[in-house]
């Protein structure tokens, strides 16, 4: 009896143990297949958007019950990818960026309370089968010298890798337009968890990425060729086209051209939310995917471009939800 008891109450920890993950990874498993991003198999139509402040958003991360209410309104307008920043620690004055809100200490360890809060969007996210699109470095901390040395880096990207390895339906981006050891970092995590999904964002709008990290990396994300190129909408999705054809694998025009302010890579003039249709339309007809950049961070609480929330809401004004709107059709406009 005793010994039928001692079974049973190790088949529980031990069913209590795996929940977890396999809840996590039931949910959305992510594979590459050639050109096309799978979830659990299946064709996964990766639709993002920038919500670079998500961990350190108070409104978004109120409680789980409000949080899966904007989630489900991310939904609503096909947005099934949040692209969302591990250093929101900047010095250029974006809505909720502090020198603290960052998931490494300058040791490379994690901050408990923003990993805890990572989680928690990352499980949320889950149920409503989306995906995390989780920038590791960013280079406007690394410009502002805010940045770890490379042993501690290596560290800050082992340690996140093992804490998020029950997770299957983030990603990892290793910088946001920058190129420093992504080799390196990619190594580390693949050590660690060889069916993560890694890619890089390699620099500025334009800049498509070197060979050795292109071939390398699972699949492509480069920040497109903006306004400055002028008719942004042809010139993005030839890009895109020319690293589908190059590279075999599946590429997101990751940090497209924008509306909203000329600082930081913006436009000098007003565009239309057609401007954006446009570019969009055109790489899915492509095969490639998209993520919506706007401007609903670049200032702080107060500015008229950003949400009294914080949270760039699809609705917030009539540009972005036009924009919305049309993503919120992908499947009567793709192929």
């Amino acid at each position: 009896m005793k010994k039928t008891l001692r079974i049973l109450q190790f088949t529980s920890c031990i069913l209590f143990l795996c929940k977890p993950f396999s809840q996590a990874q039931s949910n959305a498993e992510l594979t590459i297949d050639g050109t096309r991003i799978l979830q659990n198999g299946t064709p996964f139509p990766f639709t993002g958007i920038s919500f670079f402040n998500a961990i350190y958003n108070p409104a978004f991360n109120k409680n789980s019950a409000g949080r899966i209410r904007w989630l489900t309104k991310f939904n609503s307008y096909g947005i099934n990818v949040l692209r969302i920043w591990g250093q929101w620690d900047n010095k250029l004055g974006f809505v909720d960026t502090c020198p603290t809100c960052t998931l490494y200490t300058p040791d490379g360890n994690l901050r408990a309370e923003h990993l805890a809060t990572l989680k928690s969007i990352i499980r949320d996210a889950s149920e409503q089968q989306m995906v995390i699109e989780l920038v590791l470095f960013a280079r406007e901390s690394f410009n502002d010298n805010i940045r770890l040395g490379d042993q501690e880096a290596d560290r800050a990207t082992a340690a996140i890798t093992r804490e998020l390895l029950p997770y299957r339906n983030v990603v990892f981006q290793i910088w946001n337009e920058h190129s420093y050891r992504v080799l390196e970092h990619m190594k580390t995590i693949k050590s660690i968890d060889p069916n993560r999904l890694v890619t890089n964002s390699p620099g500025y709008g334009g800049d498509l990425g070197d060979e050795a990290q292109n071939k390398a990396l699972d699949f492509l994300t480069p920040h497109t060729s903006r306004q400055w190129v002028g008719r942004h909408w042809e010139v993005a999705p030839l890009e895109i086209k020319y690293l589908m054809g190059r590279f075999k694998k599946p590429v997101v025009d990751d940090e497209p051209a924008r509306n909203g302010t000329s600082e930081f890579g913006g436009p000098a003039s007003a565009p239309s939310p057609t401007d954006q249709i446009i570019q969009i339309f055109q790489i899915w007809q492509a095969g490639g995917y998209t993520v919506y950049h706007h401007d609903m961070f670049q200032k702080n609480y107060g500015h008229p471009s950003i949400p009294p929330s914080g949270i760039p809401d699809p609705e917030f004004n009539p540009y972005h939800r036009a924009v919305f709107e049309f993503l919120s059709k992908r499947s009567r406009y793709s192929n």
